[in-house]
Formats: structure tokens, C-alpha cells, sequence
């Protein structure tokens, strides 16, 4: 039983997209990095950072699930789940220590409150894979990374600019609005834990567009 755990770590590790996760969080702490070399406007732009330092690594964990052997591996003994939940269970220290690095990348008078800031980026890292998950689960497409990316950055652009003030979740620190949009972040992050749950299961039947216009 070892041994097949072994085999089965080492078999998904192969076809993690390591490198593009990788280029990812590295761009990432490169932008929070900067916060270092912006002098005086560190103070205003510490936060807008790390808010982009948060989305690039996001982008790159929406390509988490892309596996090119993915209709070889789904006649195999070992759950979607597990496959998944594998995945998942490897990349997720790797988030923690890149985000810990990326906080202290950030002068300690120019970072923003660690608990609220760690909320958006615990939020949108999970909303990332939640969204890969749905991707395997309603498409047999074998790389559905570049679509969710596309559609990270685009909803991402979409609520900064056209996002109703009243229901606002990018708020500057001191804001009054700051306590209640970081509610909705805690929202956010249910709403994305309960998506990839839900997802992660096999499907009862496998549907296709071709099959479902067919009908």
C-alpha cells in the first residue's frame, strides 16, 4: 500500500504543470517585492501589490488541474477525488510558504492588516481552483487552464471597475467599508470551497456539447 501511494504521488507530480504554477508565484513575489523600491508611494501602492502579487499566483493556480493524459487517467482505479484532492493536498504547502514570503517581501509599516489581506488571497486562491474543478467537471477538455485564466483576469478587471460601490470587496485600508467587504471576502471563500466540493465529485454521467445538442 505504500509503495502504491508512492507510485501515485510520483505519477501526478509528472503531470502537474509545475513550471507554469511556478512562473506564476514567482511573478507574483517579484510584485510584492517591488513595494521595496517604490519609496515614498510605498505607502498607497503596498496594497494594490500585493492584490496583484495575489491574482498573478491565482492565474497560475487555475491551470492546477490541467493534465494532458486526463482522459488516460479517468479508466484508472483512483477516484477524480483523490486525483484532485492529491493535487490540491501537494500544492497547498507550497501556497502557504509562498504567501508568508510574500508578506514579508512587504516593509512591516507599509503592510496592510495580515489577517484581512491573507483572507483575499485565501479567498482567491481557493476561488482559482474551485474554478479549474468546475472546468474538469463540466468540459473534457484536457487543459482548461487558459479559458479559466482568461476568465480570473476578466472577472477580476470586471469587479474593479464596474463592481457596485455598496457591495465593494477591493477597499483601501482605513476605508469604512473595509470591515464589511472583508465579510464578503469570508463569503467569497465559502462560496468557492463549496463550488470545488461539489465539482470534485465523478459525475453520475458524462455529458458533452456534441451529445447534449445531439439529444
Amino acid at each position: 500500500m505504500p509503495r502504491l501511494r508512492k507510485e501515485l504521488v510520483v505519477a501526478v507530480c509528472r503531470t502537474m504543470p509545475l513550471g507554469l504554477v511556478g512562473a506564476a508565484g514567482a511573478t507574483g513575489l517579484l510584485i510584492a517585492g517591488l513595494t521595496r523600491a517604490t519609496g515614498e508611494a510605498g505607502a498607497w501602492l503596498a496594497l494594490p501589490m500585493l492584490r496583484a502579487a495575489i491574482l498573478a499566483s491565482a492565474t497560475g493556480l487555475v491551470f492546477l488541474l490541467d493534465d494532458p493524459a486526463r482522459h488516460t487517467t479517468a479508466t484508472v482505479p483512483t477516484s477524480r477525488p483523490v486525483r484532485i484532492g492529491l493535487r490540491v493536498a501537494l500544492v497547498a504547502p507550497v501556497a502557504a510558504a509562498w504567501w508568508t514570503v510574500a508578506l514579508l517581501l512587504v516593509p512591516g509599516e507599509l503592510r496592510p492588516p495580515v489577517a484581512d489581506i491573507t483572507l483575499e488571497a485565501g479567498a482567491a486562491l481557493t476561488l482559482a481552483v474551485a474554478g479549474a474543478t468546475a472546468a474538469v467537471r463540466f468540459s473534457e477538455t484536457a487543459r482548461p487552464g487558459p479559458r479559466g485564466a482568461s476568465a480570473l483576469l476578466t472577472s477580476a478587471l470586471l469587479a474593479l471597475l464596474f463592481w457596485p460601490e455598496r457591495w465593494a470587496l477591493f477597499v483601501p485600508v482605513g476605508d469604512e467599508r473595509w470591515g464589511v467587504a472583508h465579510d464578503r471576502w469570508v463569503m467569497v471563500l465559502a462560496v468557492a470551497v463549496l463550488v470545488g466540493g461539489v465539482c470534485v465529485v465523478e459525475p453520475l454521467r458524462r455529458w458533452s456539447w456534441g451529445v447534449s445538442r445531439g439529444r
